[in-house]
């Protein structure tokens, strides 16, 4: 697999609609209502279900589903608009407006929590009209400006909750932060990331109009007024992290004075041991200081053994922070790592307000230090993440805070990754995660109906399966039934996540089936139909999912019978992402793979474009692209028809332009730029047209590179160009005797050693010579490049009677009088079979060429034939049955017998022919049965 492993979201692309409907008022419900559903014929009429189970209903429902549900009858219409579903809404997934803001308004009277993405919908939030609102938390907010963000609080005085974040609020200024102030005086929490100053002004205005403001971040700002902060006396909760050019003197000097400050958090700060001792001994009221990945404080080893802070608490990498949190609680009796679960059952019980904003808080600082931290990736963190990391996040994603199980799930996908474009990971995070029931938490996550924890968590999974243990688990845990579902979801993000997930535990072939069975075909074909354009991440993990799934037999032709082919036709033709290129012409590649077992190959050929768009891909600028359609043209080619057809649209000038071009490219692309030229090249008119083309001086350099799978489809090519006498002319003059003769002697592929050696005895059987004078070139001068035609005749004969001689036991043919007997011939067989050359199919032409070659004068030409024949006519070979047909159609059997029996031929020609003689009685034997 070649994907990215993670990528970055723009704001702006691929959201969806939100499902509106009209408003309908509240209505009263009598005790008469609440009845139960009554059987109608034998069925259940929904329709009469109590009230209260059909509200219960919706909120168990994302934003879409509940418009789904309301639109059955003009009851559940009714029901659907009470206010007890309005009173929080999650925008991000959707594209929100002013026209959608004002459909929703009349439903948004008592909407009190709203989630938003990007400076559209920031912009469209009044128009909510929603004046009781309480919270608004809002992301991608690089765009938003200060006049947005002063409209929006000057329209919610009520609001006691604001963050924007964790990507950089680049546009908004402290002049934003004081309209805050003034306009919001219930403010309780306020975070901002990404503010370039914090001004003094707008910090005191903070202190002055927002008595109430206990929890307060300033992250990731350039600068801040550390002095300023001092002021805020009503804080209990402050963070600076990721916060650069705090002056930690003035800071220790003012905050340590804070009444009520509890927690502070200073992660990924360039704070040092002084002021992290000035906080923990001069403070009166602070609990817990967190300072995770804060590269100054760790260089100082001395600090890492100090206990002299009791009753304070240090979170630090060097540090246990479960024990720290554990040191917390009175009860000591708990498991530190079980602190969060001891302190989420005592919610439940104890009721304790402030223990309780303590630690959400806690819960908030960890994940996001930790997601910045994982996104950031430094050395030297191993041993943090396998002790600590993973666990602290598996606990988060338990958290009732839906951001904070977000971050979470999100941290886990990122901090595993070792290289985005590689798609590797670090395999003992990922199995830390898995040995700690990570999995099984986070299908849990993707079960849920929020779409936002759907999305990370599939992502998340996406990413441990990489991992072929993590793979086996999802599997195990039934994490393929669920990815399949969600990747039918209409929110682009959760299907894009899912079909990232269905991509990566594709490549394991115990899981293609099951992803089959599950839906999961049908699903990434539809995902396909459904965003056709401008989602390039759903596109190119559907496309990718496909391409596994159609590597296997059984999954390709549930690919072809969902649409697949016409799916990823479209995409190929259509699509400008070089990604999802890549990906369709892989897929179209495999599907095309199974010639012999369905008929996908022709299929492909026949869907309207196809072969258009694959000659097209492979002049694309990128080499993956350019890789992945030379693939597909190779083993389309195997079609006749889509041979032809291929040529028809140029492909044989665009392959020969790509073989030129492709010298210093990967290996990947040499060998199917050089497998699709020997796939058009089984035809004779093409074999001429790519000679004429200039496709030999290409070949001839790829047939000398190092690469076995290269050099070895270049042999191939070069093997059917010569064929034909006016090819194997230029490929003596441009020097490709040499090279075919190097192939011969050295290669570690058998198969490249033989058809360099069946390229050699095709170019001097004595064609190209006559060919050679009839154009007017003598037999030992060529009037193009003075090449010796009798120099390379003698060196290309003496090392193809080399190479026979390699497969033959010197010991059988040291007798005067060699046996012919059923066991020595086995023998022989046995010791002379090359196994690959059984998928070599060749024509009734090649098949009489080399029967005739066993006329030729000279004894190695006829060795040379004698071995061909045999290996195309081995019982058990792919295509041995075709060759047999065809040399019995030809009557070659009694010329066999003649030439086995003949004075004149060769001792080891004769045994070859006689096992050939063999192998057609044996064929002929079993197709009789």
């Amino acid at each position: 697999m070649s994907r990215r492993v993670r990528r970055k979201l723009e704001e702006e692309k691929g959201k969806d609609k939100v499902v509106v409907l009209p408003s309908y008022p509240e209505t009263s419900i009598s005790d008469e209502d609440l009845v139960a559903p009554q059987l109608l014929h034998g069925f259940v009429d929904w329709t009469s279900l109590p009230y209260d189970t059909v509200l219960q209903l919706f909120t168990c429902l994302n934003y879409r589903d509940r418009a789904s549900l309301a639109s059955t009858c003009k009851t559940w219409r009714c029901l659907g608009a009470s206010s007890c579903l309005w009173s929080s809404l999650d925008l991000r997934p959707h594209k929100f407006d002013a026209s959608m803001a004002a459909s929703l308004a009349s439903r948004c009277v008592n909407l009190h929590n709203l989630r938003f993405r990007g400076v559209e919908s920031a912009d469209s939030l009044i128009h909510l009209k929603a004046r009781n609102l309480l919270e608004v938390s809002g992301d991608y907010c690089r765009k938003i400006t200060d006049a947005t963000l002063s409209m929006i609080v000057a329209r919610h005085e009520a609001l006691e909750s604001l963050q924007l974040g964790p990507d950089f609020c680049e546009k908004i200024t402290s002049d934003a932060i004081k309209a805050v102030a003034f306009c919001c005086p219930k403010l309780k929490k306020l975070r901002l990331s990404g503010i370039r100053d914090v001004t003094s002004e707008a910090v005191e205005a903070l202190a002055k109009h927002c008595p109430q403001l206990s929890d307060l971040g300033f992250l990731d700002c350039l600068n801040i007024d550390e002095e300023a902060l001092g002021k805020v006396v009503s804080v209990r909760y402050l963070s600076v992290a990721g916060t650069s050019n705090i002056k930690w003197s003035t800071a220790s000097n003012s905050w340590d004075k804070l009444p009520k400050l509890t927690g502070l958090d200073v992660s990924r700060t360039d704070i040092g041991p002084t002021a992290v001792s000035r906080f923990l001994t001069s403070s009166q009221s602070l609990k817990v200081l967190c300072a995770l990945n804060c590269h100054v404080l760790e260089e100082d080893t001395s600090f890492f053994s100090s206990n002299r802070f009791k009753g304070k608490v240090l979170l630090a990498l060097f540090t246990n922070v479960f024990d720290g949190l554990a040191s917390i609680f009175a009860d000591k009796t708990k498991k530190p790592k079980d602190i969060f679960a001891y302190w989420r059952e005592l919610m439940k019980t104890t009721k304790d307000k402030t223990v309780d904003d303590f630690m959400h808080w806690i819960e908030w600082i960890i994940s996001h230090t930790l997601l910045r931290t994982a996104e950031c990736n430094p050395q030297g963190l191993d041993d943090f993440w396998l002790n600590q990391g993973a666990a602290l996040l598996l606990n988060l994603m338990q958290s009732s805070q839906e951001d904070v199980q977000e971050r979470s799930a999100t941290g886990l996908a990122t901090f595993v990754v070792i290289d985005d474009e590689n798609a590797s990971i670090d395999c003992g995070r990922a199995e830390a995660v898995m040995k700690d029931g990570g999995i099984r938490l986070l299908l849990e996550l993707a079960k849920s109906w929020r779409e936002g924890l759907q999305s990370e968590a599939a992502k998340a999974i996406a990413n441990l399966s990489v991992n072929a243990n993590v793979a086996k688990s999802v599997a195990e845990e039934g994490g393929i039934k669920i990815l399949a579902g969600l990747a039918k979801s209409m929110n682009r993000l959760v299907a894009e996540e899912a079909a990232g997930g269905l991509w990566n535990l594709s490549v394991g072939e115990e899981h293609k089936n099951a992803i089959a069975l599950a839906g999961g075909v049908k699903a990434l074909v539809d995902l396909i139909f459904r965003w056709p354009n401008g989602c390039d991440g759903v596109l190119e993990r559907a496309a990718g999912a496909l391409a596994n799934l159609a590597a296997d037999d059984k999954c390709s032709m549930e690919v072809a019978t969902a649409g697949g082919v016409h799916a990823l036709v479209m995409l190929a033709r259509n699509c400008k992402y070089e990604g999802v290129q890549e990906q369709a012409a892989r897929a179209l590649a495999n599907l095309a793979a199974h010639g012999d077992s369905n008929n996908n190959n022709a299929a492909v050929g026949q869907e309207a474009g196809a072969l258009e768009a694959l000659v097209q891909l492979t002049q694309s600028l990128h080499e993956g692209v350019r890789q992945e359609a030379a693939g597909a043209l190779w083993n389309l080619s195997f079609d006749d028809k889509n041979r032809e057809s291929i040529a028809v649209a140029g492909g044989v000038e665009a392959l020969v332009v790509l073989a030129q071009s492709c010298s210093n490219a990967s290996t990947g692309l040499q060998e199917r730029a050089a497998g699709a030229l020997w796939g058009l090249s089984v035809s004779e008119a093409n074999s001429v047209a790519i000679g004429r083309e200039g496709g030999v001086p290409p070949l001839i350099a790829l047939a000398r590179s190092e690469a076995e799978d290269v050099h070895e489809t270049a042999a191939g090519a070069l093997w059917n160009l010569a064929f034909n006498p006016g090819n194997a002319l230029r490929i003596v003059e441009e020097g490709g005797v040499p090279a075919l003769v190097h192939l011969c002697l050295s290669s570690v592929s058998k198969m490249a050693r033989f058809m360099a050696a069946l390229a050699l005895a095709y170019m001097f059987d004595g064609r190209m010579d006559e060919y050679a004078l009839m154009i007017g070139t003598s037999s030992s001068e060529s009037t193009s490049k003075s090449i010796s035609l009798d120099g390379a005749r003698n060196m290309a004969l003496k090392h193809i009677e080399a190479f026979v001689l390699t497969f033959i036991d010197p010991h059988i043919f040291e007798s005067p009088v060699v046996s012919s007997t059923p066991t020595m011939l086995a023998q022989v067989t046995e010791r002379a079979r090359i196994q690959e050359a059984g998928h070599l199919r060749c024509s009734g032409a090649e098949i009489g060429r080399f029967v005739t070659m066993l006329r030729n004068p000279d004894s190695t030409l006829k060795a040379c034939a004698a071995f061909a024949l045999l290996q195309f006519t081995i019982p058990g070979g792919r295509h041995a049955m075709h060759h047999v047909s065809l040399m019995q159609n030809g009557g070659e059997s009694r010329f066999l017998r003649s030439a086995a029996a003949s004075a004149k031929t060769p001792r080891e020609a004769k045994i070859f022919t006689k096992i050939i003689l063999r192998n057609l009685e044996h064929h002929q034997a079993e197709s009789s049965i």
